[in-house]
């Protein structure tokens, strides 16, 4: 979802994070407010006026998104759902959870704490704005009324905005049956989705080319996020109760640590093409992991001379996992992590190495039965681990 983003702040122990595409769109909020909104509800100030209204009112737009997330997620933390932190992009903001909601009444009070920070925002804002002078009611006046867009926008039962997530949560309370809540409310979000992109598509066509544009983008936006939100409801569901084990490659391929760059690239990367692979002594105690970007960081033509020690990282909780830990877990890690393979500890010693190729080859057989069938995803069966080609070390 995001590009590339840094940790600006932490409130009530959650981290704040703005992606790069913020910037982009502060940098249009600012202009728009200072070229286009002010000027005509408050005219006749001086230009320097409105460019500090144009800031002010970024501003209080980033605070008003990141309290609303933050709704979302102090819910989130009463109910036990790890939050990995908050992030501001250029569609808004979003709270990111690294686990379904433990039941629907969990989820239907997250999804609806958003919206209310933000219609609470919305009474204070336009209540403040009811005196003062011109350029303080002006500044007020719009913050109140974007929150009240804001909190309007979100409450539409199309999933994965916070209605959405209040249809869902509705349905699976109703049903029991949260990938078929999740269908539902994922269906809903689509139709509305391309109602948003035909009205883009016809506000370009009749001249309102940036409104029309936005909401073409949005809708793009909203129609992917339904859809990434229904597959990982059917991903979990396939591997629920599936131990990383099932799918491990055992008698994984190791190199020495005292190996030199240029064989590690010729005999190893190039010669399995693998992107990881444990570091490991004679004896078989892991040491680490070395990976493709370790070597690219190093200048050609030091290869020759330094070795897989010196550029290898440590073992830890972002590239390593329990063969008894839930495969889905080992998914949602790796998509944090951004690592497609994870070495697989068993307490101190080398169990295996989990590769997101494995994975994703059951999730694609189990989803195009399961789209063929209309049934439930079938649950993986304890089977014979996976097997090396090759236990070879050098």
């Amino acid at each position: 979802m995001f590009t590339y983003r840094l940790r600006a702040f932490s409130m009530f122990g959650f981290d704040i994070y703005v992606d790069a595409s913020w910037i982009l769109l502060a940098v249009l909020v600012v202009w728009t407010l200072t070229v286009g909104v002010f000027p005509v509800m408050a005219p006749g100030l001086a230009p320097a006026t409105y460019w500090w209204m144009g800031i002010a009112g970024a501003i209080g737009l980033f605070a008003s998104i990141v309290l609303h997330e933050l709704g979302h997620a102090l819910v989130a933390r009463r109910y036990g759902m790890p939050i990995a932190g908050i992030t501001l992009f250029i569609f808004g903001g979003v709270a990111e959870m690294r686990s379904e909601p433990p039941g629907p009444k969990a989820e239907f009070l997250m999804a609806g704490a958003g919206p209310l920070v933000s219609i609470a925002l919305a009474v204070l804002f336009l209540v403040l704005s009811a005196a003062g002078p011109v350029a303080w009611v002006a500044l007020t006046a719009y913050l109140g009324t974007i929150n009240g867009i804001l909190a309007a926008f979100n409450l539409i039962p199309a999933f994965p905005l916070d209605g959405g997530r209040m249809l869902r949560a509705a349905l699976w309370g109703w049903k029991q049956d949260l990938r078929w809540a999740t269908r539902v409310a994922a269906a809903a979000g689509n139709g509305f989705a391309i109602l948003l992109i035909a009205w883009g598509v016809l506000g370009v066509v009749t001249g309102d080319f940036v409104g029309g544009m936005w909401r073409f983008l949005i809708g793009l936006f909203l129609r992917g996020a339904a859809t990434t939100a229904y597959r990982q409801v059917l991903a979990r569901e396939s591997f629920a109760g599936a131990p990383v084990s099932r799918f491990m490659t055992r008698n994984p391929v190791t190199v020495d640590p005292e190996l030199t760059l240029r064989h590690l690239v010729d005999d190893y990367f190039y010669r399995y093409r693998h992107k990881l692979f444990p570091v490991a002594r004679e004896d078989g105690v892991p040491l680490g992991a070395v990976r493709t970007e370790h070597v690219a960081a190093v200048p050609r033509e030091e290869w020759e001379r330094r070795t897989v020690r010196e550029v290898m990282e440590a073992l830890g909780e972002a590239n390593t996992i329990d063969p008894d830990a839930d495969a889905f877990d080992a998914l949602a890690r790796m998509r944090l992590s951004g690592h497609s393979r994870l070495v697989v500890l068993e307490g101190d010693r080398l169990a295996g190495i989990l590769a997101l190729k494995d994975l994703l080859e059951f999730l694609a057989l189990n989803l195009e039965l399961e789209a063929g069938s209309g049934r439930p995803p079938a649950r993986p069966r304890p089977g014979p681990p996976r097997q090396a080609g090759s236990a070879f070390r050098h």
